[in-house]
């Protein structure tokens, strides 16, 4: 499980306007809005680099309040190191003697592949 907060990058037409915590970012991003300079004001998540969009009205604390739906307990956070979780793919580790390396490394398609059949014949 990745244990780095998420960050964030807003910015304002072609200036960066913040980048860092999501509750850094939206309160740059509220004042801003309050201010009549900007232009366009665009958020990013760092880990997905998709746009995010976020209600700003109100006051600032009520703003904050409803950032909870952005870290919502049922959205687990991307797995970084080795698998394809967008496959369902997670890496996990199993210890095995040598001499059943040993067999699976005979194997057409390799451990991974050969592990599969297994449990999938099972």
């Amino acid at each position: 499980m990745n244990t780095t907060p998420q960050l964030f990058t807003a910015f304002d037409g072609y200036r960066l306007l913040a980048q860092g915590p999501l509750d850094d970012v939206v309160r740059q991003v509220k004042r801003a809005t309050e201010s009549s300079n900007t232009v366009e004001i665009l958020v990013f998540s760092d880990l997905t680099g998709k746009q995010m969009d976020f209600d700003l009205t109100g006051s600032e604390k009520e703003v904050l309040r409803r950032l909870h739906i952005y870290r919502s307990p049922d959205v687990e956070p991307v797995a970084s190191g080795p698998g394809r979780p967008r496959l369902g793919v997670m890496a996990r580790e199993v210890s095995l003697l040598p001499r059943h390396w040993e067999w699976l490394s005979t194997q057409s398609g390799g451990a991974s592949a050969t592990l599969r059949r297994l449990v999938e014949a099972e």
